[in-house]
């Protein structure tokens, strides 16, 4: 009789852990899979070098000295550790294509995304005020960029924050941690048409 409690527990604990993996909409794939850094890879720092190459992050849990940290399914930016650092996606975007993802901003969180030439900045403000609108502090939050014809429509928690035009044909999706935490989780795309 233990040993069957012992199976059916098991055998609960599976399928709840299944359920709780995200399964991203029809025509969308995980650029970020909630484990490892796969898939990505630190920006070279051109500045400094002008032949300076990406790191790729394949098979890491982290990225600058632990300024990205991969934790309980999240990318994490640790304010505590500082430095304007960039991570970005090995895969290149072109055409009219989505992105979306779940974040969860902390009190001075200010940290971008950068897509084709354009710049996002994911700003709580201060003690929760001055911010983007339309941004829930220390709450999960949903964020989509729509690109289409050589423009770019954010969106947060589904109401539009900006449109800007795009500059160049191709090019990878990219975090910047600036200043403040958040989490980010759930990134993915549809691919490129």
């Amino acid at each position: 009789m233990r040993i069957l409690s012992a199976a059916v527990l098991c055998v609960s604990a599976l399928a709840a852990s299944a359920a709780d993996e995200f399964k991203p909409e029809p025509g969308f794939v995980l650029l970020f899979d909630g484990k490892t850094l796969d898939g990505w890879q630190q920006r070279a720092d051109t500045k400094k070098d002008k032949d300076a190459k990406p790191v790729l992050l394949a098979g890491k849990t982290d990225a600058f000295d632990k300024r990205f940290v991969v934790k309980d399914g999240e990318l994490v930016i640790d304010p505590k550790v500082k430095g304007d650092r960039y991570i970005e996606t090995v895969r290149q975007f072109a055409g009219d294509f989505s992105v979306k993802f779940d974040f969860k901003p902390g009190a001075g969180c200010n940290n971008d995304i950068l897509l084709l030439g354009t710049k996002f900045d994911i700003n709580s403000g201060k003690d929760g005020k001055g911010g983007v609108k339309g941004i829930k502090v220390d709450e999960w939050n949903t964020f989509a960029v729509n690109v289409k014809g050589g423009s770019a429509e954010f969106l947060i928690n589904g109401e539009k924050a900006a449109t800007q035009k795009t500059k160049g044909d191709k090019g990878p999706f990219t975090l910047r941690a600036e200043f403040g935490p958040i989490a980010v989780k759930n990134v993915r795309a549809t691919e490129s048409k």
